[in-house]
């Protein structure tokens, strides 16, 4: 919970601000549901918010924030509330029903030790198991009182109907890239060019950015990255795939070098159609960028935009990497 710790409740949370009020208005009106999913892809701040959630609830001030300093707020930050219960599972990519029913269902009846409410934090819910689910809909259908289930899923449509129906659904979108830069540089000290490029590159997960910006290898494989689309006009296809391959085997990082591909050649796209510096992300390559622009046609970078797309689908395929990249640089080449 070291992001909590670093925060000042709800108001340190970088954008969701309608599910916040959401969140919030139900706690002001005493209209608090048994049941929510905390809907969104993996690092945009599910847990987050459910944590803070579940800590305003059962903060002793009982305010709309928590408040950090009351003894069952300083419990929730040290993740040892009794009343605040994470669900684990054993196996990587499911939740089974003995887990289930061990930690919740038969847990559930017990009422809380010492808090108003009790609340079951369910990460990863999207990997609960046909019956796992089967057994939880009958708490979600028939709660006692004081029990708050908040579910959280990177793919909320795992979840059976019948679920989903009986659950609030907060969908956390991504956030804006001003405000991925301006959490990377006030909050993280990250320097603004490569702010720029960090914020970019996560498509508005916080999460994404945190871990970017925290990585020692993100700097180098931008470098790598950039290099290689510099190069690639005076290098043949096979050195080309060499090189792709060589930089990213170790490292399993084939989807970033190709996000990174991605990122590079929209901006040499926007630069070609607006002559303008400021809204590109590599603004320090205008250079390059600019050379680039002149020598392809409007189509011509629109057919590599395409290329990196299917490049990608058909990695996530398990179609062959040389065959892939080979196909990926010749259109890089040939545009």
């Amino acid at each position: 919970m070291e992001e909590i710790n670093e925060m000042k409740g709800f108001d340190g949370v970088v954008g969701h601000q309608e599910i916040i009020s959401h969140l919030q208005n139900a706690i002001r009106l005493g209209k608090v549901s048994h049941a929510y999913i905390f809907g969104g892809e993996h690092g945009a701040g599910k847990k987050l918010l459910a944590s803070l959630f579940a800590m305003t609830l059962q903060c002793q001030e009982q305010g709309v924030e928590p408040c950090m300093k009351c003894p069952s707020c300083r419990k929730a930050l040290n993740k040892n509330h009794p009343d605040i219960i994470y669900v684990v599972h054993e196996k990587p990519n499911s939740i089974g029903i003995d887990e289930i029913r061990g930690q919740l269902i038969n847990d559930v009846g017990i009422r809380p030790y010492e808090s108003p409410y009790k609340i079951y934090i369910v990460n990863d819910a999207d990997k609960l198991t046909l019956q796992a689910q089967n057994a939880l809909l009958k708490t979600i259908e028939e709660p006692p009182a004081y029990a708050v289930i908040l579910l959280l899923a990177d793919n909320p449509d795992a979840l059976l109907p019948t679920i989903t129906s009986r659950c609030v659904l907060l969908s956390l979108k991504p956030v804006g890239d001003r405000l991925v830069k301006d959490y990377l540089m006030e909050r993280m000290h990250i320097p603004d060019y490569q702010a720029e490029v960090q914020a970019a590159f996560a498509q508005g997960n916080i999460g994404k950015a945190k871990k970017t910006a925290e990585s020692r290898e993100f700097a180098e494989m931008t470098a790598n990255a950039l290099q290689l689309l510099k190069r690639a006009r005076s290098m043949a296809v096979y050195e080309l795939v060499e090189a792709v391959r060589s930089m990213s085997q170790e490292k399993d990082n084939i989807y970033e070098y190709l996000e990174l591909f991605l990122m590079w050649f929209r901006d040499v796209l926007l630069f070609k159609a607006t002559k303008e510096v400021d809204n590109l992300v590599f603004k320090e390559e205008i250079n390059a960028i600019k050379e680039r622009a002149t020598q392809s046609s409007y189509e011509g970078l629109e057919k590599i935009i395409e290329a990196i797309h299917t490049a990608d689908g058909r990695l996530h395929a398990n179609v062959n990497f040389d065959l892939v990249m080979e196909l990926l640089f010749l259109t890089i080449k040939e545009n």
